[in-house]
């Protein structure tokens, strides 16, 4: 069976560094082919030029880098060792040996390796991921010995002695990668070119008649397509797709986005904003919501060779905020094809993390703000590629592999997980956005739609962020036990909203749990208030004691309050002012007054806000809202308190600093003809 690179199935990897030889003529036409990524052009070339002694060594680690680059792993390890044992002289042969063994299900010869390699590493980045392996080997035992309710299949129907891969099912049908040559084949890894293909299915059970390959609108006959999603309706697809390589720093593979029309068609693909031409973007996934989309990619400043990305869907429907899933997922080797599933789970292959040899199958799961990941063990996986899982149902599914026993190359597999205690509990929680309005001194709330719904972890980053629909609803996964802040800010027409939200305590007992699957949303209503100018809003707890203008703790606090207000709307000026009641003369009063004022602007100054937004001024007793005596003349310590006062309004509204959009805004312009597919949208699963 040919093992090949689960992302070469698309496009070989760009060469990271050129080995410049020199010597007989196969010797310089393999380094040609090498240096171009012509792998298995360059394999057979260098056997001959190993023949000659003294190119022997050289040409045997080349032709087992022309292995490992194409993931062939296993058939690397003789050439290594042939190169060591010719004493070639870079310790790249020695660390890969290492892998190759383990590759070959050699883990006790792997560990001596590596041990032996780290009494005389120089290369840093070796040294770690040498470090790394040396504990990945440590867990394999355990992996092995690990029962498992995971039953897998080949599925026969489909795979064939070509390679076929990623499966993912949608509105009754099986689409999925087959490399099915159409005259071409790779240079790189002598496979021939893949296709997207799709069958309809019975669960499980394919139906042959219908198996065909997605049209030319699709399948472009000039280069690779593969690894497929779709958003949870099915109306938005994003695929794989190579690039012609025609001119220089587009030559890799990038992420494809078509829509379905109401006629029945899907529109032309477009690459996505989120995809850089410059590098290897694959393996995309859509979240159940459909506002995050999981990829692989190659590019720089990730962790290894390939790492996880996240990109968000704004309110325009434009795809961007790409971010690393960071080093929880993230390992300095390889990460590939995530899965994002119904229950809040991402799967992904990982060569990084403790496994059984070349790609296995993990997945990453959120606990109490922590993310912790699992390697689903045998069978699922094996000492071979296991990859691109997809759930059918939380209990069964497909994924791919390479390993012995199979059709081919990479085959489809099913599988079902027999656990008699596994129960699904998803958690969400909803809402709907209000703003009060007021009207003849009643408060109503009324639906605030477009309005930009941000949910906030215990560590104060994004965990996602939404607008909500026309009939002003949102909602969010969460996940048991954790604290969430909700943030929901429609500038600069309203003052943002922050409610704190918990799941602590609020758990389902899953041991009471009859069905396979169940759901539970909690509610959260958000009231946003619109910004008026010189409406007076009175600070609550702002006192001071006799004839002072110091700020004491309670006030303090309530200040703090008015610094969020201030940063979570930085459209605004304000003007603070302080009252006082008829005790003292006006003069004193008015005296008193400003100094408060002032204090309490210091006191906001100082925790970072631009002077220039503050206008500070007392008013004395000039403007009561309540009687400081009664009719009969005698004191009215009550009114008194409430004139004694500090309040703020605003007093200006600058140009807009947010730099979110607005989608429900008719003056913000259409960039994208896309753009029109995702107006109001959010809210619902």
């Amino acid at each position: 069976m040919r093992i090949t690179h689960p992302i070469t199935r698309i496009l070989a990897w760009p060469v990271l560094s050129l080995i410049l030889l020199s010597g007989c003529g196969a010797m310089k036409t393999a380094n040609k082919a090498f240096e171009r990524g012509q792998y298995n052009v360059a394999i057979p070339l260098y056997e001959k030029a190993a023949r000659n002694s003294k190119y022997s060594a050289e040409a045997n680690f080349q032709i087992g880098e022309c292995y490992r680059l194409t993931n062939r792993m296993r058939e690397s390890r003789p050439f290594y060792e042939n190169a060591i044992d010719a004493d070639y002289y870079d310790e790249a042969a020695e660390f890969y040996l290492a892998f190759s063994m383990k590759a070959n299900e050699e883990y006790q010869e792997a560990q001596s390796q590596l041990d032996d390699y780290l009494t005389a590493a120089t290369n840093f980045e070796y040294i770690e991921r040498a470090k790394l392996e040396s504990q990945n080997l440590d867990v394999v035992q355990s992996l092995l010995g690990e029962d498992s309710y995971y039953r897998v299949k080949n599925l026969e129907a489909i795979n064939t002695p070509a390679a076929e891969y990623s499966p993912v099912y949608n509105k009754g049908e099986l689409f999925f990668t087959r490399a099915t040559g159409g005259g071409k084949v790779s240079k790189a890894t002598g496979l021939a070119q893949t296709d997207l293909y799709k069958v309809k299915v019975n669960g499980a059970r394919p139906d042959l008649s219908t198996l065909e390959m997605l049209d030319d609108l699709i399948n472009d006959p000039l280069v690779n397509e593969g690894s497929i999603t779709f958003s949870p309706d099915g109306s938005i697809m994003v695929f794989a797709k190579g690039n012609r390589g025609g001119r220089r720093g587009d030559e890799e593979v990038n992420l494809y986005e078509t829509r379905y029309t109401r006629r029945g068609t899907w529109t032309e693909p477009r690459m996505i904003r989120a995809s850089d031409p410059r590098s290897w973007d694959s393996g995309p996934s859509f979240s159940s919501d459909g506002r995050t989309l999981y990829f692989a990619s190659n590019r720089e400043n990730g962790y290894g060779g390939t790492d996880i990305y996240a990109a968000t869907r704004d309110g325009r429907g434009r795809w961007g905020n790409v971010r690393n899933m960071g080093n929880k997922i993230n390992t300095p080797g390889n990460e590939v094809f995530p899965y994002a599933s119904p229950d809040g789970k991402l799967y992904f292959s990982s060569t990084g993390h403790p496994g059984l040899g070349g790609f296995d199958l993990f997945v990453a799961i959120r606990q109490r703000g922590q993310i912790a990941i699992e390697n689903l063990g045998v069978p699922i996986n094996s000492s071979a590629d296991d990859f691109s899982l997809y759930l059918f149902d939380p209990a069964k599914g497909f994924f791919t592999s390479n390993r012995p026993g199979g059709k081919g190359d990479d085959d489809i597999y099913t599988f079902v997980n027999n656990d008699p205690d596994l129960k699904v509990v998803n958690y969400y929680l909803a809402g709907i956005a209000y703003e009060a309005v007021e009207t003849d001194g009643q408060v109503e709330n009324k639906i605030l739609a477009g309005t930009h719904i941000k949910l906030i972890g215990e560590d104060g980053s994004i965990l996602e962020e939404t607008y909500t629909s026309n009939t002003g609803q949102y909602e969010f996964r969460v996940y048991p036990e954790e604290d969430y802040e909700l943030i929901a800010d429609k500038q600069p027409t309203h003052f943002t909203d922050r409610e704190v939200f918990s799941t602590v305590g609020r758990s389902v007992d899953k041991s009471t749990l009859t069905e396979l699957v169940t759901n539970r949303t909690f509610k959260q209503d958000l009231v946003l208030t619109p910004i008026v100018k010189d409406r007076a809003f009175v600070l609550e707890n702002i006192l001071f004691a006799f004839n002072s203008a110091e700020i004491n703790d309670a006030s303090a606090e309530e200040l703090d309050n008015l610094v969020q207000i201030l940063e979570d709307n930085p459209q605004i000026r304000i003007e603070l002012s302080a009252h006082t009641d008829s005790v003292g003369s006006n003069a004193d009063n008015l005296l008193l007054s400003q100094r408060r004022a002032e204090s309490a602007v210091n006191f906001i100054i100082e925790r970072g806000i631009d002077q220039d937004r503050l206008y500070s001024r007392g008013y004395g007793e000039t403007q009561p809202i309540a009687r400081n005596t009664n009719p009969d003349g005698t004191d009215n310590p009550e009114g008194r308190a409430k004139n004694r006062r500090v309040e703020f309004k605003v007093v200006e509204i600058t140009e807009q600093i947010n730099n979110q959009s607005d989608p429900d805004d008719p003056n913000t312009p259409e960039e994208d003809p896309e753009d029109r597919y995702f107006q109001g949208s959010g809210g619902g699963r």
